[in-house]
């Protein structure tokens, strides 16, 4: 652990205890999570949720997901790609969620560039997130420290968004997670890091997404934040780089991804 004056670090990796003990209470609990998420990643997100033990729901009509987001054990926010009709449902589910002391994950994707984008990122992070996940270039552009990256593609590591996710940590009152070759997740006080992974994981469409799914299914299993949203980038971490031993290419490793999950959950419950 870091004797520094700066936040104090450790790091995760699965099977330490502190990541299997969340994906059991996943497994146990079966929470159900809303996800207002893109059209790009949704099958893959529910996918990924259902591989964790986890019951997921598509909620994204602006008269329901309010109520649904009430009754939810976790709501994930995610801003890929937008509509007024969406943008209507997640800021009611946001409020929604606060209301009900429901935990909820917002993933500002490809926020920086578009005005318009960023402004409701901005409203959505001072709306009470429990956890805010994103790219290293999405971090910073959302705690005012950069302009956003290449669409959704990060044009910085993780480690350079640090001081940004302390910031917005700090700011927000949101635990913060870094997605990168190594993930960063932060209170403001401490940083946990998690390695692993393969760059298969960004040959694939919606991992990172489903990620800000999982963070959601952790927290909403009972785990505090910060040790959710550190837990469920570690099962991930793991499962990537197991499924893609011997994998040819991204099509067999997205399918392996989901069995390694499946295989993590069931072997944490044990």
């Amino acid at each position: 652990m870091s004797t520094s004056t700066g936040p104090q670090t450790r790091t995760w990796v699965w099977p330490d205890p502190e990541v299997t003990g969340p994906a059991a209470a996943v497994v146990e609990a079966t929470p159900l999570v809303h996800c207002l998420t893109n059209i790009v990643v949704a099958g893959f997100s529910a996918n990924v949720l259902l591989a964790a033990g986890a019951s997921p729901a598509m909620v994204e009509n602006a008269s329901e997901a309010g109520p649904f987001a009430s009754v939810a054990a976790a709501v994930l926010i995610n801003m890929g790609t937008l509509t007024p009709e969406i943008e209507r449902a997640m800021v009611a589910a946001a409020a929604a969620a606060g209301d009900a002391a429901t935990p909820w994950v917002l993933d500002p994707v490809a926020v920086g560039a578009l005005q318009h984008r960023s402004a409701l990122a901005g409203e959505l992070a001072g709306m009470g997130p429990a956890v805010i996940r994103g790219n290293a270039s999405e971090i910073q552009a959302l705690a005012g420290a950069g302009t956003g990256g290449r669409g959704v593609d990060s044009t910085a590591g993780s480690h350079e968004a640090l001081d940004a996710a302390v910031a917005l940590a700090g700011r927000t009152g949101s635990v913060v997670a870094v997605s990168g070759a190594v993930d960063l997740v932060t209170d403001g006080s401490q940083v946990i890091e998690v390695p692993g992974g393969d760059v298969l994981m960004t040959r694939v469409t919606g991992v990172g997404c489903a990620l800000g799914a999982l963070m959601a299914a952790f927290a909403g299993a009972g785990t505090p934040a910060l040790e959710a949203a550190a837990a469920a980038s570690a099962m991930l971490a793991a499962a990537g780089s197991r499924a893609a031993k011997g994998a040819p290419g991204p099509g067999t490793f997205a399918v392996r991804l989901l069995d390694e999950i499946a295989a993590l959950a069931a072997a944490a419950r044990r």
